[in-house]
């Protein structure tokens, strides 16, 4: 599953790695401010640190887990989602092979149990990689061989062509040009 912008596990690693090694440095007797330095954060995150490190040790500074609500959709889930999207609407009771998203809502929740608003529905699929795409809107009546010919024989009549074999000038003042009275 993709993660968020916010951040992902591999981040929390590092940041619990970083604070863990100004632990080391604070157990040694280095300044706030070198430990600062050191790890090239500011003076506020590393004091933080340092009351979290002086309560409760090293213990203080491990990463303490997601923030936020637990997602109500696991991997299975989405799994089971991103297969039944690939069988597309039809096999669904939909009339046309189009997505929307109260139709994938509907097939998330038939799917998965799980009932998401359909406006929110578009973040499980961009968790998927899904992305938005819209029809091009054209006619039916649409006849192609008719644009070609028109494209190729009246278009050019109407396309505006300079006229002559020097340009014109839209000056008024200039004694050749076309504009003067």
């Amino acid at each position: 599953m993709p993660t968020s912008s916010r951040g992902s596990h591999r981040d929390f690693a590092a940041l619990e790695a970083r604070r863990l090694r100004a632990a080391e440095l604070f157990g040694r007797g280095e300044s706030q401010a070198a430990v600062a330095r050191a790890l090239d954060v500011t003076t506020a995150a590393v004091n933080h640190w340092y009351q979290a490190w002086r309560a409760k040790g090293r213990k203080g500074l491990k990463a303490v887990g997601r923030a936020g609500r637990k997602p109500r959709l696991g991997r299975a889930d989405l799994a089971k989602l991103d297969h039944a999207l690939r069988t597309g609407p039809a096999a669904y009771g939909f009339t046309t092979e189009v997505w929307t998203l109260p139709r994938v809502a509907k097939v998330l929740e038939r799917v998965t149990g799980v009932g998401h608003h359909p406006g929110h529905v578009w973040r499980v699929l961009r968790a998927l990689g899904w992305s938005l795409q819209r029809p091009g809107r054209q006619a039916r009546e649409r006849d192609e061989p008719a644009i070609a010919r028109w494209k190729s024989t009246r278009w050019p009549q109407l396309k505006k062509t300079p006229s002559g074999g020097t340009p014109g000038s839209s000056s008024r003042t200039k004694a050749a040009s076309r504009n003067t009275r």
